[in-house]
């Protein structure tokens, strides 16, 4: 996503990126998150080019669901709509299959069986091979009151009755655990995948951002509570936790944010994004970092973040 969409526009390079999808692959990085609405439509074209000569070695998930206009972004769940975005995703990325097919966003105008019965027609076709559920947005249809997940909880009750989930993608960090209580425990106990999301804490995880820096009007973070200067500042001694436990092991505090996302199970698989080939290469390291009992406890006891989108 931060290649095409949602962050820094200045920084964005096509060129640069296609370099960073390649170093990715080459570190054995296997996994390309991508969504037709990430440009839109631009990083599917850049996934597609990157992988014209590589496809065998990458696993591609896409997501449908959602439409970017010129004010809002809205959910679209008709089934037509999915069977001709599923079509226009697999020209984009230069395939004829797509390995997991994520619905982005549900549709609060169409039952969510309906929009999950044409992706399972998809696979059926032969067009896709799994499907997940994305919970990333949960906060926002949230009610006061409310554990976050159950919400998400109840419509994935709802289409694993139409057809088998094989993953869940949610916020998953460091300084953002509520998965932890409900929805990771739900996709381990039925052998689900789960993708954490925003591992690295919009970046603010690996200690590269100083507080009170600017940030351009189209990055999500110029409107996220936690990177207002005061908020940044107040969750520094998060990051200086994570440097600490690096220290021990040669690591920079990213790292130790990926690495404690891996020991949260064998069926969590982190997603972090990045525009550089530096910060690729220093993501796939992170799968070699081993936390101890000491350093999971260390971790455990640092404060929660401050700055909340409740």
């Amino acid at each position: 996503m931060p290649m095409s969409w949602g962050y820094t526009e200045s920084q964005r390079n096509g060129e640069t990126s296609l370099r960073t999808v390649h170093t990715a692959l080459d570190q054995g990085c296997t996994l390309l998150d991508t969504a037709d609405m990430y440009g839109p439509f631009t990083n599917e074209l850049l996934v597609g080019r990157a992988l014209k000569e590589r496809r065998a070695e990458a696993f591609v998930s896409t997501k449908v669901g959602l439409l970017v206009g010129e004010q809002h972004i809205v959910a679209n769940g008709r089934p037509g709509y999915v069977r001709r975005a599923c079509d226009a995703s697999l020209r984009r990325l230069q395939t004829d299959c797509i390995d997991l097919y994520q619905l982005h966003r549900t549709d609060p105008e169409v039952p969510i069986e309906e929009t999950w019965g044409a992706m399972a027609g998809l696979v059926a076709a032969g067009k896709v091979r799994s499907l997940g559920l994305c919970a990333v947005g949960a906060r926002a249809g949230r009610r006061r009151g409310t554990r976050l997940y159950d919400g998400t909880l109840r419509q994935l009750e709802r289409i694993q009755q139409v057809f088998p989930v094989s993953s869940v993608q949610a916020e998953l960090s460091v300084w953002s655990k509520e998965a932890l209580e409900t929805l990771l425990p739900w996709c381990v106990t039925r052998g689900v995948g789960f993708l954490a999301a925003m591992p690295l804490g919009n970046g603010f995880l690996t200690g590269t951002l100083t507080p009170g820096q600017g940030f351009e009007p189209e990055d999500i973070r110029a409107r996220h509570p936690r990177f207002t200067a005061e908020m940044m500042a107040a969750n520094q001694p998060v990051v200086a936790g994570l440097r600490r436990v690096g220290a021990r092991h040669g690591a920079t505090p990213g790292q130790v944010a990926l690495a404690w996302v891996l020991a949260q199970g064998p069926h969590v698989v982190p997603v972090p994004g990045t525009k550089k080939e530096r910060w690729a290469a220093e993501n796939a390291a992170a799968a070699g970092l081993t936390l101890d009992r000491r350093d999971l406890a260390e971790i455990a006891a640092l404060p929660p973040a401050r700055g909340s989108w409740d």
